[in-house]
């Protein structure tokens, strides 16, 4: 696909969006990561539109992400939340990654909050925890901008000085304070996957100055910067990466421990919503 191809996918996708949703112009976007169904906040006036009505939208293929754009008002404020996100391992499409983030930007939105989760590091960061980024260590191996240049989606070199917004992450830190939680932040380490990492690979992480693990959120915060979007990152950490810990934590585990955090992301997200 030429480049102008791809403005006009995203300009012809956002038009149609905002027929179906009657001119619906959302201010924030919330990206919603795995195991965290009931973190997301109540929206009043609820519009849903699936991916597979969207045009330019493939459906999700990876378990526990729906597949939807839910819009809606929150304390006055117009929000849009994507219920599942595409990562590169499942086409190996990592350009297409940038698309509904552009998307996004093309009906309004101006602040990103992107959730997922994670594995720890380091075995003081433990799961159950939420972190606030403030930085990223992209091994990916790739970028999202890559070959697919248009001066409509902003600079072809963007500046990476402050991925994730510090007015926004002092934000996150304070609602978790408010909220009794332990403020963490800390540096989100990018990789392809779908494969999780070695002991080896682990050690290596961290000597690097990685926090967490995972195989998203970065492609995602690299075009929403692009298109000079602030962004906020919060993480929960659903289990510690190969070799850190002898602590193993089971599937039934891993579910109970999302709905303790849900409550937990569904209060910050709401706080980050209003103080956007």
């Amino acid at each position: 696909m030429k480049n102008d191809d791809r403005f006009s996918a995203v300009e012809k996708t956002a038009a149609w969006l905002l027929k179906k949703t009657g001119g619906f112009r959302p201010g924030t976007a919330i990206i919603a990561g795995s195991g965290l169904a009931n973190a997301l906040p109540d929206l009043a006036g609820k519009k849903t539109v699936p991916y597979g009505e969207i045009p330019g939208f493939p459906g999700t293929t990876v378990k526990g992400h729906k597949g939807e754009l839910v819009f809606g008002t929150l304390g006055g404020k117009k929000v849009v939340i994507m219920r599942g996100r595409f990562h590169y391992y499942e086409s190996g499409n990592m350009a297409f990654i940038a698309f509904p983030v552009r998307v996004l930007a093309a009906l309004g939105v101006k602040n990103l909050l992107v959730t997922a989760a994670v594995g720890s590091l380091s075995r003081d960061i433990r799961p159950g925890d939420i972190m606030a980024l403030r930085d990223h260590i992209n091994m990916m191996g790739t970028n999202p901008l890559i070959g697919n240049h248009h001066e409509g989606f902003g600079a072809m070199f963007p500046d990476m000085n402050d991925p994730y917004d510090a007015a926004l992450r002092r934000t996150s830190l304070k609602l978790m304070r408010s909220a009794g939680m332990k403020p963490r932040e800390g540096v989100y380490f990018a990789v392809s996957g779908p494969t999780y990492e070695t002991p080896a690979e682990v050690k290596l992480y961290k000597r690097l100055g990685g926090s967490v693990v995972g195989m998203s959120v970065v492609p995602e915060v690299i075009a929403a910067r692009q298109l000079k979007l602030r962004v906020a990152g919060l993480c929960w950490i659903s289990n510690f990466a190969s070799g850190i810990s002898k602590e193993i934590l089971d599937h039934a585990d891993v579910l109970a421990l999302g709905e303790k955090v849900s409550v937990k992301m569904k209060g910050l997200l709401e706080g980050l919503v209003k103080a956007a």
